[in-house]
């Protein structure tokens, strides 16, 4: 159970209460979505991240609306936040995204979390005597979704990100870049990133999974 209630609309004031208006306009919705009734405990924050998600994750800029949708999903999938993953797919037939693409997104994000785990040993563990052994790890998801070879390296870098994988990390910014997707691309999807795992840290911090 959260330890905080939601905000209605009648009880929303000030900041709160202009950002259920913009939110109302922009999505051209009559009920504030729920997510966002709990983040206005704290008008702040939830302003904030309104205007973070609205530019990071709903509006092309050097990557389609598509690309950051799916990388959203990859996030919040990442996070184990049902919640948000739900919410996330009522954007989706507007950017053309399909729910095969959504569970696709999620498996390569998993696929990577599991090459993470391996590479971040390798790197502090201590010793270079494990850099000589098999990977051992089997990875054909990467290859094996409809999803783009752009698409997947930017859900790789992100999550890799997240996880604190440097080699990772380092290794997937150069295969993104080798597939002509710009530094400022890359960087637009860790700010894409950036924003859901606020979003998704938010919900799981107040009791919500």
């Amino acid at each position: 159970m959260p330890f905080v209630t939601p905000v209605s609309s009648e009880q929303a004031a000030d900041k709160a209460a202009q950002t259920y208006e913009r939110i109302r306009e922009i999505f051209e919705v009559s009920e504030i979505p729920e997510i966002f009734q709990y983040m206005a405990n704290v008008p702040a924050f939830m302003h904030d991240f309104f205007m973070n998600f609205r530019k990071f994750v709903l509006t092309a800029g050097k990557l389609d609306e598509k690309r950051k949708l799916l990388i959203a999903c990859a996030v919040v999938g990442q996070a184990g936040n049902a919640k948000w993953l739900e919410y996330l797919q009522t954007f989706a037939a507007a950017r053309n995204v399909t729910a095969t693409e959504v569970t696709e997104a999620l498996a390569v994000g998993a696929t990577n979390s599991m090459y993470n785990v391996l590479f971040k040993f390798r790197d502090i563990s201590g010793t270079d005597v494990f850099d000589g052994m098999g990977i051992g790890l089997r990875a054909h998801t990467f290859q094996g979704t409809s999803l783009d070879d752009m698409t997947v390296e930017l859900i790789n870098i992100c999550l890799s990100d997240i996880n604190g994988c440097k080699p990772c990390t380092a290794a997937h910014v150069q295969k993104a870049r080798q597939a002509n997707l710009s530094d400022e691309a890359i960087y637009e999807a860790v700010q894409c990133a950036a924003t859901m795992v606020a979003g998704t840290q938010y919900l799981r911090s107040i009791g919500i999974a």
